[in-house]
C-alpha cells in the first residue's frame, strides 16, 4: 500500500513540475516582445525630441527664417 501512495505522490509531483516549467517557459518567451515594445517606444521618443528641437529652433529664429522653415516641412 505504501508503494501506491508513493507512486501517486510522485505522479502528482511530476505533473505539477511540468505545469510549472510550461508556465515559466511561456513567461520567458513573452519577455522579448516587451523588450521590442520598449525599444519601439524609445525610438518614438527620440523622434519626438528631434521634432521638438526643430519647433524650438523655428520659434526662436526671425520671421523670414520661420516662413522658409515652415515651407520646407
Amino acid at each position: 500500500m505504501n508503494n501506491v501512495f508513493t507512486f501517486v505522490f510522485l505522479l502528482v509531483t511530476v505533473v505539477l513540475l511540468a505545469q510549472l516549467a510550461k508556465a515559466w517557459l511561456a513567461q520567458r518567451k513573452a519577455r522579448p516582445e516587451t523588450d521590442a515594445e520598449l525599444e519601439e517606444t524609445l525610438q518614438k521618443i527620440d523622434k519626438l525630441e528631434e521634432r521638438i528641437q526643430v519647433l524650438e529652433r523655428i520659434v526662436t529664429e526671425n520671421r523670414y527664417d520661420l516662413k522658409s522653415e515652415i515651407d520646407s516641412l
